[in-house]
């Protein structure tokens, strides 16, 4: 089964890195063009309010999402180390499994998206001034997470077996058609926040078919849908729990500290959350760099994994560390000095213009002490070890960051303050990795459990 010419399971290791990243990398930019057409278009065509209502639903979209999203990362990781294993009949059931699984996951998570949607927003302080709004917007870009489950399940079963490509093709065609509908629904027809939520929504369901379409289009392939063959394995579901839930805990306990976080700046006014939305559209540049490296390191580490090359796990975790470092440096050096420049693209408010460079010159320069936790914690998923990396980011990070804002930020109140958050828990969080990752007993205790485990 498999591929002879697969660039993960061997020859030079940047190169193989390098060419898996840069697809993923460009598909995740289109991916985040999403939402940041939302908010540019929002911004200049509704106004400061609409686009603060927008940018408040992030951190509960992200925790709803990501309470699924961990079991998506389950179901690719155990058909990476299949795939590695040369398991075709492992991938066919866990490939299936898996998109039962993103149907019933879609259907849950538009049931409680619709149910809590503003009862959250009212837990998180959300202003008053955009309170119905953001309820609005939120109320309709729920019905798209059956789609949306569905393109993340099945571009993680195209990824897991080394194709990065076509996930990327497909997010071009739905970016595109994402920003002609924000453009026509929000400036044309003056829908507002609705109009931009719904744009999203078609762009999803797009997104959605191309994917299904190229799985059962893969006669041949282990990976291939056959739609008679959609049912939840009982052994194949669990190997994914036992990989998924820690990792969907994990994101949960991440959205809960960042909800936490937008609740702080809630505090401050509609400026400040306007000035937080439009730097999580800028600072996208950093994080989808991490995403993809962090992305390409597990697939790497699952595959050959599976496949029992356990040096090459050790040498391409060296590799990705070296090279996400220098594009960290790189984004850095371009971000730091464009703040302003780049806060007037999405606004004309002066005072969320100023609230925003200070934001991003407190933040950008500590983006170094994060790398080391993101890529480590990839490869140690990808082996599927993720119990203590798990305990290590709910404690290291999502723990300590709500104790810095609930003891210490109501001390001495600050939007500074209330950033200050992230470099602290990304720097201790980052040697809490290092120091469990390289003593190297994770890994003796993975190739145990591997050589003993009944494949599923």
């Amino acid at each position: 089964m498999r591929n002879s010419k697969n660039i993960l399971l061997s020859g030079g290791i940047t190169k193989a890195l390098l060419l898996y990243f840069l697809p993923i990398w460009f598909g995740t930019l289109f991916q985040q063009l999403y939402n940041t057409v939302d908010t540019w278009v929002v911004g200049r065509f509704v106004g400061t309010q609409a686009l603060a209502a927008v940018g408040s639903t992030g951190a509960f979209v992200s925790l709803l999402v990501g309470l699924f999203t961990g079991l998506c990362n389950g179901a690719g990781i155990l058909i990476a180390q299949s795939y590695g294993a040369a398991d075709a009949g492992a991938v066919d059931r866990q490939v299936h499994t898996g998109l039962v699984l993103a149907i019933f996951s879609g259907a849950a998570l538009t049931a409680a998206g619709l149910l809590v949607s503003r009862p959250a927003l009212v837990l998180m302080h959300t202003p008053a001034d955009i309170l119905d709004t953001a309820a609005g917007y939120l109320r309709i870009y729920f019905l798209g997470m059956v789609p949306q489950m569905l393109y993340n399940m099945g571009t993680g079963i195209l990824r897991a077996v080394g194709d990065s490509k076509r996930p990327l093709y497909f997010l071009v065609a739905a970016s595109f058609a994402n920003i002609v509908l924000d453009l026509v629904f929000v400036a044309v027809l003056h829908w507002g926040v609705a109009g931009a939520a719904a744009a999203t929504i078609l762009s999803q369901v797009l997104s959605a078919g191309l994917t299904l379409r190229c799985l059962a289009g893969s006669q041949g392939m282990p990976w291939h849908l056959a739609w008679h063959k959609l049912r939840l394995d009982g052994r194949v579901l669990r190997g994914i729990c036992r990989i998924g839930v820690p990792s969907a805990a994990q994101g949960s306990l991440y959205s809960i500290s960042n909800i936490i976080v937008q609740s702080s700046i809630n505090g401050f006014g509609t400026t400040a959350v306007a000035a937080w939305s439009v730097y999580g559209k800028i600072d996208f540049l950093f994080w989808m760099t991490l995403f993809s490296m962090s992305t390409s390191i597990t697939t790497f580490a699952g595959q050959n994994f599976g496949a029992g090359q356990y040096d090459r796990v050790r040498r391409g975790t060296r590799v990705c560390m070296g090279l996400t470092a220098g594009m960290t440096l790189a984004i850095m050096a371009v971000l730091y000095p464009s703040a302003e420049g780049l806060y007037r693209l999405f606004s004309s408010d002066a005072a969320v213009i100023a609230q925003g460079v200070q934001i991003m010159h407190f933040l950008v320069p500590a983006y170094i002490t994060y790398i080391t936790l993101e890529i480590l914690s990839g490869t140690l998923r990808g082996c599927g070890d993720v119990k203590v990396p798990t305990l290590i980011t709910v404690f290291g990070v999502c723990g300590l960051r709500v104790v810095w804002l609930l003891a210490v930020v109501p001390k001495a109140p600050s939007m500074m303050m209330v950033e200050a958050c992230y470099p602290i828990t990304w720097a201790l969080s980052s040697v809490l990795f290092a120091a469990y990752y390289l003593p190297g007993r994770w890994l003796q205790r993975r190739i145990k459990a591997q050589k003993e485990a009944i494949t599923v």
